[in-house]
């Protein structure tokens, strides 16, 4: 074979396997729309080379927002000092409850002693007068209770027990310390504090199937709005000083008097001084029962 005819072989076999690669390469791509089939796909043009110059950064078309001031939350008003509180006792504590029923506002008797029933009635007043209703006496309630009632005694500061109490005289065992002396012949309770009968009230006991149990105890629990839950029964202010039997005010007695009986507690009819006493009672204060 010539010379010649060898470069012609050799041109034409690189030609046809050209053909082939480029077909197979094609079959591998989808056919693109309005494209023909055999014709070549167009070339894409080429990124021109050189140094890309780049986009300048847009500056904020809003202004950074300005420092917001933090709120101040106004300081509250202090209270005025309290003159007079729950819990304080003595002569001060007998004119404030004298000068408040001559207000209107308190109904209990002069104890000397700053309980809730004093707390409440200093609220009432405070209210009615446009005050601070606290329950503490402070300097502007005390002056406006002041203008309102007139100047106690020493007799209304210490009024004179009644005159059962003083034709009589408590047992013995009830003259020194905190002591609810209770005489069942009299129908009695008397409350006594060294030897001072504070309050007195009418009374009634046990029958004789649940009969009150005579002799010294000391009060164990107290109870303001106790219900009993053997008998249902509601037993307001129960100062409990023996098992199951208490001190505490009745309805029932005070309706019914001494037609009916205790299911053996010691029974009271007078409510408010009831509440009263009950303010002042504490736990661990003596009882004692006596026949006489």
């Amino acid at each position: 074979m010539s010379t010649m005819t060898k470069a012609f072989a050799a041109l034409t076999a690189v030609a046809l396997l050209g053909g082939v690669t480029g077909c197979s390469a094609y079959a591998a791509e989808p056919r693109r729309s309005g494209q023909a089939a055999g014709n070549a796909a167009p070339s894409p043009t080429p990124t021109p080379s050189g140094t890309t110059t780049a986009s300048p950064t847009p500056e904020p078309t809003t202004a950074p927002p300005s420092p917001t001031a933090t709120p101040t939350t106004p300081t509250a008003k202090p209270s005025p000092p309290a003159v007079l509180e729950r819990g304080d006792r003595g002569d001060k504590v007998r004119e404030l409850q004298f000068r408040l029923r001559k207000a209107g506002s308190y109904s209990g008797p002069v104890t000397g002693f700053y309980g809730p029933l004093t707390e409440r009635a200093v609220a009432r007043f405070q209210r009615r007068h446009g005050l601070n209703d606290s329950g503490e006496v402070d300097a502007a309630t005390l002056r406006k209770l002041r203008a309102l009632t007139p100047k106690p005694t020493t007799a209304d500061l210490h009024p004179a027990p009644p005159a059962d109490q003083k034709a009589a005289p408590v047992d013995q065992r009830c003259r020194v310390g905190r002591v609810l002396c209770i005489s069942k012949n009299k129908r009695r309770l008397y409350w006594v504090v060294d030897g001072e009968v504070q309050m007195s009230l009418s009374v009634r006991f046990g029958s004789q199937f649940t009969p009150t149990r005579n002799g010294v105890f000391s009060v164990y629990f107290k109870s303001r709005n106790h219900v009993s839950k053997l008998y249902g029964s509601k037993m307001p202010y129960a100062m409990f000083f023996s098992g199951g039997q208490a001190v505490h005010y009745s309805s029932d007695f005070a309706a019914r008097g001494y037609s009916g009986a205790s299911h053996g507690c010691v029974n009271t009819r007078n409510k408010s001084v009831t509440r009263a006493l009950f303010d002042q009672v504490r736990i661990g204060d003596k009882v004692v029962v006596y026949r006489g």
